[in-house]
């Protein structure tokens, strides 16, 4: 999780400054890492089986995350101890994770279990790697990447309408963006970009009525038209939705929309280094209408129904945000110095609120630091 920036890459011009650099709230917000002492989804459950080992990464950070053949999910650091080969490039065996090039395997608490190989009159090395805790809810993977200790500390976002016999309809889509995860957080959130969706109109003639800071959550409200695209807007009965007005809320290191408790969603985003991202939405809707009927949809046709949705409307609609951010990010790198030119001022909470938690993160590193120095000099 350092900040510290390589000799080659040091600011310049096109070249932003990292986070000690940086002298104001863009260039800081930019360059600022998400707390890892949080769940970051970082894959869909049912593309990793039994026996599977995939690499994922957070800030940098490369991880070996595999499914033993129990089918439990167990995630490690990422390199063998021994010619420091990615274990993501190896293989499963019963429920350790094994390096293919000398056959050393590591349980899923990062231990060295096993050397197959001659060990020359010595004891097998006592080794052990970092490791992380796993959990899986929703069709995600979700890894705690900080202090393994402090897991049970923050939970997984809680969604009671995706839970039992009566669970919504739902849609998942995810995608990787060459771009900071600030930049996506400020997208979802900021309803005056609603020309760049003029095509599919999923809001229109935003006006912000409500913004609020409370601890790590910034709310906000907008009075908005929802969902009046000329295919999606077939599906909303109106009679019973409120379609003009839209809750938010950054609650850090997550965001959430709520459409009068019958349409909401999720977004949460991975930081896979300082300028590429991994994005996950997750919709999900109460019910729907029938197209010119005023009839309620049955709920065993919702979710076929949103997997088409998904390929002919969401996944399209998503990949315009994805233009828009990747090309903020180019143009950042190339005018990080320029003046602030941000009007909207909930973008100016949620880059607050990101600068502020990171600050926080930091400085329980420094305080770590001084109390490994201390222990040391006595």
């Amino acid at each position: 999780m350092s900040q510290a920036r390589p000799a080659s890459s040091q600011p310049g011009p096109g070249r932003p400054p990292n986070f000690a650099e940086s002298k104001n709230r863009r260039q800081k917000v930019r360059a600022a890492g998400l707390d890892p002492n949080y769940w970051y989804p970082v894959e869909h459950s049912k593309k990793l089986a039994r026996g599977a080992v995939m690499e994922v990464k957070f800030w940098g950070r490369s991880v070996a995350l595999y499914r033993g053949d129990d089918g439990v999910l167990r995630a490690v650091e990422n390199r063998c101890a021994h010619r420091q080969l990615k274990l993501s490039v190896g293989h499963v065996s019963g429920c350790n994770v094994v390096c293919p090039y000398h056959g050393w395997e590591y349980d899923g608490e990062g231990q060295l279990a096993h050397v197959p190989h001659d060990l020359f009159g010595k004891k097998m090395p006592n080794i052990k790697l970092g490791h992380h805790p796993v959990d899986e809810r929703y069709g995600l993977i979700w890894i705690f990447f900080g202090d393994p200790a402090r897991s049970g500390e923050r939970s997984i976002p809680r969604i009671p309408e995706l839970e039992g016999p009566d669970a919504w309809g739902s849609v998942l889509a995810d995608f990787v963006w060459r771009a900071h995860h600030s930049m996506i957080i400020d997208n979802v959130s900021d309803f005056t970009h609603a020309y760049l969706h003029r095509k599919f109109r999923p809001f229109e003639d935003a006006t912000l009525t409500k913004l609020e800071t409370v601890d790590d959550r910034v709310h906000v409200s907008y009075d908005t038209k929802v969902g009046r695209g000329r295919i999606s807007g077939l599906f909303v009965d109106r009679r019973k939705v409120n379609t003009n007005a839209m809750d938010l809320c950054y609650e850090y290191p997550y965001q959430w929309s709520n459409t009068d408790d019958k349409i909401k969603n999720y977004c949460f985003v991975l930081p896979i280094d300082e300028q590429t991202t991994r994005a996950f939405f997750l919709f999900y809707f109460k019910g729907f209408k029938v197209p010119v009927l005023p009839l309620a949809l049955p709920r065993w046709a919702m979710n076929p129904l949103l997997k088409v949705a998904k390929r002919t409307l969401v996944a399209p609609l998503l990949e315009e945000d994805g233009v828009a951010v990747e090309a903020e990010q180019e143009g950042y790198n190339e005018h990080w110095q320029a003046p602030i030119a941000e009007l909207n001022p909930a973008v100016h909470a949620f880059q607050a609120l990101t600068i502020r938690k990171w600050e926080e993160y930091l400085a329980t590193q420094s305080e770590r630091e001084l109390v490994k120095l201390g222990a040391r000099g006595a």
